[in-house]
């Protein structure tokens, strides 16, 4: 499983504009679970694989995007991963 970097999660979040109730609606996650995740709030346990995709097809991104180890990339930014979006 790929490791989420709370910098990188909050970073890819605000690309998109949006705030943490909205990605908690777009995600099926919690606003306490995105908090947890984005470092605000302490972890209880590791985010699980689940949560990962939830959140790759929320922001629209590959699941390797969380990690933060590099910068983002064209290739971090995949429109056919998950759902698709009224948006684009």
């Amino acid at each position: 499983m790929t490791a989420i970097s709370p910098d990188r999660l909050i970073e890819l979040r605000k690309l998109r504009g949006l705030g943490r109730p909205k990605l908690a609606k777009l995600s099926g996650l919690s606003e306490r679970q995105i908090a947890r995740l984005e470092g605000a709030l302490p972890m209880k346990d590791a985010p699980s694989a689940k949560m990962l995709t939830q959140l790759s097809d929320a922001l629209r991104v590959e699941p390797g995007a969380f990690s933060g180890d590099a910068p983002l990339t064209d290739s971090d930014f995949d429109f056919t991963h998950g759902k698709s979006c009224s948006c684009c």
